[in-house]
């Protein structure tokens, strides 16, 4: 049964946005299991606290979100019994919220959405800023009270810095008593958040915030947005009349009435690709019906649903590094991640650029890594997020022991560098041998037919069309190369003529840069 359970649970998170393939429960026993879940509770706990107590992140929003995830997701495919540190355990203060925040349901893709929408009426669409959630109290036209989300429940007292803020007003034309709820963000010019990302703006605003005082320049770089009155009126419509009348401006602007799932996929996109004064992490879409306030919770409720942008960067689990030596020597270390989900590429491999700043970095198996898309195409190592439990031993090659005249043949600790001069040889630069790339090489390799850089040169077609998976195309083909000052296509004989060989060995001693005979460097 619990195999079973286990697998249905991966199944279910699979669609977490973000972790594409990487919602797949790791294979790990159970000790090794239990080391990494707690390992990363305690980096988890550690980061709530720093934020929410000190107003301190240490690593951007996206890559926390994902590293919740992915800790949801372990707890999860290991039946952890042990309770999950409450993340918003140090957020907790002393003022009672008069409407509870209630949260919002996360939904993983289109589908999900459609699904979500079905059936429901009085829908509307708007922007996920990125900010930090607040109350606004308001009696007889004067605000009287900020409060932070907290956790929920309960929040801090903002109402100092509240009063710095231009964007709060501080009293409003009418004289009823009002509660907003709504989100403090960082202003931004024009941002565009597929291409800038979050730039850590949540954060901005959340330190600021957590400070006794604030400057009159910090105060004006906050911006504020309603999302929701909840003693006002019942209409929607009517509730961004009147947020827009008393000077909230931003509302009535970035909402907008949702038929269905096509529509939020458009303005999802729209405000993902466009210019907006905010940063945002997706849209929220709402029913415009909701109960009394008096029955809200500090859940999600079921009128809320969020449709998170796609990470512009990625939190990756390392799952095996590997050593490439070049032609000449040069190491380059190189990342095997668990796939995860950029934009619409899948990233699994990633190079660190250079020996030297793997060692720095110290990568290894199990590590957390942020990737993210170099110009939108190429993936890019950013950094290490978290380390695992255990720091597996590897086997490094040294620097020194690799260079312009090292491993000209498959020895062992040689095989890549080996494997790059063969690849070099029958590519443009080199003999632009037709139809040979790596691919024939490594079968050859594997099957021991090449140890020494002209081996291949000896061979027939009767030799290369026994090699399993060597096709009989590619026999035919290799033995088809014929030396006339290059390689190039020529007569087809049956087999690879020996003359022809020696032929090449004879133009070959005398080929610049290619020096065959003993005691000479040659440049393969």
């Amino acid at each position: 049964m619990l195999p079973t359970i286990r697998l249905m649970t991966c199944a279910l998170l699979f669609l977490l946005p973000g972790l594409g393939h990487a919602s797949q429960c790791p294979d790990w026993p159970a000790a090794k299991a239990r080391s990494e879940v707690t390992n990363l509770q305690q980096q988890m706990a550690a980061w709530d606290d720093s934020y929410h107590r000190q107003g301190i992140s240490h690593i951007p929003d996206e890559f926390y979100d994902q590293a919740r995830q992915k800790l949801n997701l372990w707890r999860s495919c290991f039946a952890v019994s042990t309770p999950e540190a409450d993340p918003l355990k140090t957020a907790v203060g002393p003022l009672p919220h008069p409407v509870p925040h209630t949260g919002v349901n996360k939904l993983a893709d289109e589908s999900s959405v459609k699904d979500w929408l079905k059936g429901r009426k009085d829908l509307w669409i708007q922007p996920k800023v990125d900010g930090v959630a607040v109350t606004l109290v308001y009696e007889k036209g004067q605000l009287v009270q900020a409060i932070s989300r907290g956790d929920g429940r309960k929040g801090q007292d903002w109402t100092s810095q509240a009063r710095l803020i231009k964007a709060i007003p501080q009293r409003l034309p009418q004289h009823d008593s009002l509660i907003l709820q709504g989100e403090l963000y960082w202003r931004l010019t024009d941002h565009i958040q597929a291409t800038s990302g979050s730039v850590n703006a949540r954060s901005k605003v959340a330190g600021m915030l957590a400070r006794q005082t604030i400057s009159p320049q910090q105060a004006d770089a906050i911006g504020l947005f309603v999302w929701d009155w909840p003693n006002g009126p019942t209409d929607m419509a009517q509730r961004l009349a009147g947020l827009q009348a008393m000077g909230f401006e931003g509302s009535e602007a970035y909402t907008h009435s949702l038929e269905n799932h096509v529509q939020a996929a458009r303005w999802r996109e729209h405000w993902y690709r466009n210019p907006l004064p905010f940063a945002t992490d997706g849209v929220i879409m709402r029913q415009g019906q909701r109960p009394p306030m008096q029955r809200w919770q500090a859940s999600a409720p079921y009128w809320v649903a969020a449709w998170k942008h796609p990470y512009a960067q990625a939190l990756a689990e390392v799952r095996k590094v590997s050593f490439n030596i070049g032609r000449s020597g040069r190491i380059t270390p190189v990342l095997e991640l668990t796939p995860v989900r950029l934009d619409d590429r899948t990233v699994s491999r990633i190079s660190t650029g250079s020996l030297q700043r793997w060692q720095t970095l110290d990568i290894r198996p199990g590590d957390q890594v942020a990737v993210s898309l170099a110009g939108l195409t190429i993936p890019r190592l950013d950094g290490v997020i978290s380390r695992a439990a255990e720091r597996v031993e590897m086997i490094i090659p040294q620097a020194d022991d690799f260079h312009e005249l090292s491993c000209w043949q498959a020895t062992p600790g040689c095989e890549s560098q080996f494997r790059a001069r063969l690849i070099w040889l029958s590519g443009k630069k080199g003999l632009a041998l037709s139809g040979v790339g790596p691919g024939t090489w490594d079968k050859l390799i594997e099957n021991g037919q090449i140890e020494s850089l002209l081996d291949w040169m000896t061979l027939n077609h009767a030799e290369l069309a026994n090699i399993p998976g060597f096709a009989e195309h590619s026999s035919a083909t290799a033995c088809k190369q014929r030396v006339n000052g290059r390689f190039r296509r020529g007569s087809s004989p049956s087999d690879c003529r020996p003359q022809e060989v020696q032929h090449f060995l004879t133009i070959g001693r005398n080929w610049p840069g290619v020096a065959l005979s003993n005691g000479k460097q040659s440049r393969a």
